[in-house]
Protein backbone atom coordinates (compact mmCIF):
# COMPACT_ATOMS: atom_id res chain seq x y z
CA UNK A 1 0.00 0.00 0.00
CA UNK A 2 1.09 3.58 -0.78
CA UNK A 3 2.56 5.81 1.87
CA UNK A 4 -0.46 8.15 3.61
CA UNK A 5 0.50 11.70 5.55
CA UNK A 6 -1.49 11.95 8.44
CA UNK A 7 -1.53 14.64 11.38
CA UNK A 8 -1.04 13.71 14.78
CA UNK A 9 -4.07 13.74 15.18
CA UNK A 10 -6.12 11.94 12.91
CA UNK A 11 -3.47 9.16 13.39
CA UNK A 12 -4.99 9.31 16.99
CA UNK A 13 -8.54 8.80 15.71
CA UNK A 14 -7.77 5.80 13.55
CA UNK A 15 -6.07 4.16 16.35
CA UNK A 16 -8.62 4.72 18.45
CA UNK A 17 -11.31 3.23 15.81
CA UNK A 18 -8.86 0.05 15.43
CA UNK A 19 -9.32 -0.37 19.62
CA UNK A 20 -12.80 0.08 19.56
CA UNK A 21 -13.50 -1.96 16.81
CA UNK A 22 -11.13 -4.64 18.38
CA UNK A 23 -12.66 -4.48 21.78
CA UNK A 24 -16.01 -3.67 21.21
CA UNK A 25 -17.29 -5.08 17.67
CA UNK A 26 -15.31 -7.84 17.53
CA UNK A 27 -16.61 -9.53 20.60
CA UNK A 28 -20.39 -8.23 19.97
CA UNK A 29 -19.94 -9.86 16.63
CA UNK A 30 -18.59 -13.64 18.16
CA UNK A 31 -21.50 -13.07 20.66
CA UNK A 32 -24.24 -12.66 18.49
CA UNK A 33 -22.54 -15.90 15.82
CA UNK A 34 -22.46 -18.13 18.91
CA UNK A 35 -26.20 -17.11 19.68
CA UNK A 36 -26.95 -17.85 16.24
CA UNK A 37 -25.10 -21.43 16.20
CA UNK A 38 -27.20 -22.38 19.56
CA UNK A 39 -30.55 -21.83 17.46
CA UNK A 40 -29.52 -25.46 16.02
CA UNK A 41 -28.99 -26.35 12.33
CA UNK A 42 -26.58 -24.18 10.18
CA UNK A 43 -27.50 -24.62 6.73
CA UNK A 44 -31.03 -22.85 6.72
CA UNK A 45 -29.80 -20.39 9.49
CA UNK A 46 -29.80 -16.88 8.60
CA UNK A 47 -29.00 -15.07 11.66
CA UNK A 48 -25.56 -16.91 11.81
CA UNK A 49 -24.85 -16.45 7.75
CA UNK A 50 -25.78 -12.95 8.66
CA UNK A 51 -23.52 -12.98 11.25
CA UNK A 52 -20.46 -14.56 10.01
CA UNK A 53 -20.86 -12.33 6.99
CA UNK A 54 -21.02 -9.25 9.18
CA UNK A 55 -17.71 -10.88 11.25
CA UNK A 56 -16.20 -11.03 7.63
CA UNK A 57 -16.46 -7.25 6.83
CA UNK A 58 -14.71 -6.31 10.08
CA UNK A 59 -12.23 -8.13 9.98
CA UNK A 60 -11.35 -6.68 6.30
CA UNK A 61 -12.08 -2.86 8.20
CA UNK A 62 -9.69 -3.60 10.51
CA UNK A 63 -7.22 -5.02 8.24
CA UNK A 64 -7.47 -1.81 6.55
CA UNK A 65 -6.84 0.31 8.93
CA UNK A 66 -3.84 -1.80 10.02
CA UNK A 67 -2.17 -1.91 6.90
CA UNK A 68 -3.11 2.53 6.61
CA UNK A 69 -1.35 3.21 10.01
CA UNK A 70 1.26 0.94 9.32
CA UNK A 71 1.92 3.10 6.21
CA UNK A 72 1.63 6.24 7.91
CA UNK A 73 3.76 9.13 8.01
CA UNK A 74 2.81 11.79 10.55
CA UNK A 75 3.22 15.21 9.20
CA UNK A 76 5.72 17.78 11.76
CA UNK A 77 3.72 20.53 11.68
CA UNK A 78 6.43 22.50 13.15
CA UNK A 79 7.88 22.21 9.53
CA UNK A 80 4.97 24.09 8.03
CA UNK A 81 4.77 28.00 6.74
CA UNK A 82 2.08 29.80 5.54
CA UNK A 83 4.04 31.44 2.78
CA UNK A 84 2.34 29.39 0.07
CA UNK A 85 -0.69 26.74 -0.14
CA UNK A 86 0.79 23.50 1.43
CA UNK A 87 -1.33 20.47 3.16
CA UNK A 88 -2.34 21.38 6.76
CA UNK A 89 -3.10 24.90 5.81
CA UNK A 90 -6.00 26.67 6.17
CA UNK A 91 -7.01 28.57 2.60
CA UNK A 92 -9.43 31.19 1.81
CA UNK A 93 -10.07 31.61 -1.68
CA UNK A 94 -12.26 33.87 -3.60
CA UNK A 95 -14.12 32.66 -7.12
CA UNK A 96 -13.44 35.59 -9.38
CA UNK A 97 -16.29 35.01 -11.21
CA UNK A 98 -19.36 35.19 -9.10
CA UNK A 99 -17.08 36.78 -5.59
CA UNK A 100 -18.07 33.43 -3.06
CA UNK A 101 -15.58 33.23 -0.38
CA UNK A 102 -14.72 29.78 0.39
CA UNK A 103 -12.18 28.18 3.39
CA UNK A 104 -10.36 24.37 3.27
CA UNK A 105 -7.93 23.50 5.13
CA UNK A 106 -6.08 20.60 3.33
CA UNK A 107 -5.48 17.45 4.95
CA UNK A 108 -3.98 13.98 3.82
CA UNK A 109 -6.76 12.30 2.03
CA UNK A 110 -7.62 9.69 4.53
CA UNK A 111 -8.48 13.00 7.12
CA UNK A 112 -11.08 14.61 4.88
CA UNK A 113 -14.14 15.60 6.16
CA UNK A 114 -16.41 18.30 3.93
CA UNK A 115 -18.48 19.09 6.89
CA UNK A 116 -15.61 20.07 8.56
CA UNK A 117 -14.53 21.67 5.97
CA UNK A 118 -11.21 19.02 5.22
CA UNK A 119 -11.02 18.55 1.43
CA UNK A 120 -8.01 15.71 0.78
CA UNK A 121 -4.66 16.97 -1.09
CA UNK A 122 -5.49 14.83 -3.98
CA UNK A 123 -8.77 16.52 -4.69
CA UNK A 124 -8.93 18.93 -7.93
CA UNK A 125 -8.73 21.79 -5.73
CA UNK A 126 -5.98 21.10 -3.47
CA UNK A 127 -3.63 19.76 -6.36
CA UNK A 128 -4.63 23.61 -7.61
CA UNK A 129 -3.94 25.37 -4.75
CA UNK A 130 -0.81 23.87 -3.33
CA UNK A 131 2.23 25.56 -3.94
CA UNK A 132 1.24 28.95 -5.02
CA UNK A 133 1.37 31.94 -2.81
CA UNK A 134 -1.03 34.52 -0.73
CA UNK A 135 -3.04 37.11 -3.35
CA UNK A 136 -2.31 34.72 -6.57
CA UNK A 137 -4.94 34.30 -9.22
CA UNK A 138 -4.96 30.26 -10.14
CA UNK A 139 -7.18 28.33 -12.88
CA UNK A 140 -8.40 24.74 -11.61
CA UNK A 141 -10.13 22.36 -13.58
CA UNK A 142 -12.76 20.62 -11.82
CA UNK A 143 -16.19 18.76 -13.09
CA UNK A 144 -17.86 22.02 -13.37
CA UNK A 145 -15.12 23.29 -16.23
CA UNK A 146 -12.08 25.78 -14.98
CA UNK A 147 -12.52 27.91 -12.29
CA UNK A 148 -10.68 31.13 -11.37
CA UNK A 149 -9.53 31.58 -7.98
CA UNK A 150 -7.92 34.37 -6.08
CA UNK A 151 -5.91 32.91 -2.72
CA UNK A 152 -7.07 35.47 0.16
CA UNK A 153 -5.46 33.67 3.22
CA UNK A 154 -3.20 31.10 3.92
CA UNK A 155 -2.84 29.99 7.45
CA UNK A 156 -2.80 27.38 10.10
Amino acid sequence: MAITYMTKEGYKKKMEEIAHLESVERPRISHAIAEARDKGDLSENSEYDAAKEAQGLLEMKIAQLKDLVANARIIDESSLNNEEVQILNRVKIKNVANGMVMEYTIVADSEANVKEKKIGSSTPIAQGLLGHKLGELVEIKVPAGLMKFEIVEISF
